[in-house]
C-alpha cells in the first residue's frame, strides 16, 4: 500500500507525484491501494495527484482504491464528481449519523 504525505498543495504536487509514479511502477499486480490517513493539508491539487495515480494504475490494467480518506478530501472529491473514480465509497467515508 502506498501512503500519501501530510501535505499536498499546488507547490507540492509535482514533488509528491514523482515518487508515487515510481512506486506505482514497482507495486505488484492487483489493485493499487493508496492510504490517505496521514493527509492533513491539501487542496484540489491532491485530487489531481490521485487522478494521475489512477491513470498510471489503469495504464497497467489495475484499479485504484483510496483508503482512509479524510472526510474533507472525500467531500472535495464528491464536489468535483471524481469520488467514484478514486474508489471512495460513500458509505465508508460518509460522516456518522446521529
Amino acid at each position: 500500500m502506498l501512503t500519501l504525505p501530510t501535505t499536498i498543495g499546488l507547490t507540492e504536487a509535482n514533488a509528491v507525484m514523482r515518487p508515487l509514479a515510481d512506486a506505482i511502477a514497482r507495486e505488484p499486480a492487483g489493485p493499487l491501494n493508496i492510504d490517505a490517513a496521514g493527509l492533513q493539508q491539501f487542496d484540489s491539487s491532491a485530487l489531481a495527484v490521485l487522478l494521475e495515480c489512477r491513470r498510471l494504475a489503469e495504464k497497467s490494467g489495475r484499479s485504484l482504491q483510496l483508503r482512509n480518506a479524510p472526510p474533507r478530501l472525500s467531500q472535495l472529491a464528491r464536489l468535483y464528481g471524481v469520488a467514484e473514480l478514486l474508489g471512495i465509497a460513500s458509505a465508508q467515508d460518509a460522516p456518522p449519523t446521529a
